[in-house]
């Protein structure tokens, strides 16, 4: 079996709360809380401090509801899959997306109506597993739900294997409230047979933290390394890089 048919996208794992994959000899039993190791080391966080006062829920009016982080004061950075309406092969309706930075248990510093997104057009939801390093999704907020110095710059170079990351998400669990994983690392880049790249870490994340930025330290800043997409059966997952933003349009 490659690592690729060993992990788990979120969007595959909304569909069904228990999936049997039927091996020759044993069947193996999708986890209730896939990306969570045995030692669980989430963690409460402040969030009216950076970089958790830069992370919001993302809210559709269907229900849905993921993670995501401003890259500007009214534009966000999630996961595609999270946009995605599996029952009708579509993705959803822009105006139906909500952004709630901040938010803690019913309240949160800001709020806006998503106007526009932008998905790559690589990234097939059908098709999770062979498209998953395009799985990042750039929300146009109607107006501004932060300052500049509310944002997360995003790293222009991939992180080294051994370097110490965190990542935290509104998860299943504890859906009303960010935890965070602030003792993990980079595990490897992992490059698809098409020459994409993920990067593969062991942080502890759930559903639910799709869409979070994966963050490390860069000459004493916080700066995003990637978004959260992909978990694994056990401890950790995998994040899409985002080198290749560039300017945000208007």
């Amino acid at each position: 079996m490659t690592q690729w048919a060993k992990r788990l996208s979120f969007i595959g794992l909304a569909l069904t709360v228990m999936l049997v994959t039927e091996t020759s000899a044993t069947a193996q039993v999708v986890p209730l809380r896939p990306g969570i190791g045995q030692n669980d080391a989430r963690q409460s966080v402040d969030m009216f401090q950076l970089p958790w006062s830069a992370i919001g829920r993302v809210q559709t009016e269907l229900g849905g509801r993921c993670t995501g982080f401003l890259i500007a004061p009214n534009v966000v950075e999630t996961a595609a899959h999270c946009l995605f309406i599996a029952r009708t092969g579509y993705f959803i309706q822009p105006h139906d997306v909500h952004f709630l930075r901040a938010y803690d248990r019913g309240h949160y510093a800001a709020h806006a109506r998503t106007v526009r997104f932008l998905v790559p057009p690589e990234y097939d939801p059908r098709r999770e597993a062979a498209t998953a390093a395009f799985d990042r999704a750039t929300l146009f907020l109607e107006a501004p739900v932060g300052t500049r110095a509310e944002t997360l710059p995003v790293a222009q170079n991939l992180p080294t294997p051994g370097s110490a990351v965190v990542l935290g998400g509104y998860e299943q669990d504890f859906s009303e409230v960010v935890r965070s994983d602030l003792n993990c690392q980079i595990l490897g880049i992992n490059r698809t047979t098409s020459g994409h790249v993920l990067i593969d870490h062991d942080c502890d994340a759930t559903r639910g933290s799709s869409g979070a930025p994966l963050l490390g330290q860069q000459n004493g800043a916080w700066t995003v390394f990637g978004v959260q997409a992909l978990a694994n059966y056990g401890r950790g997952g995998a994040a899409v890089p985002l080198i290749d933003t560039g300017p945000i349009p208007p």
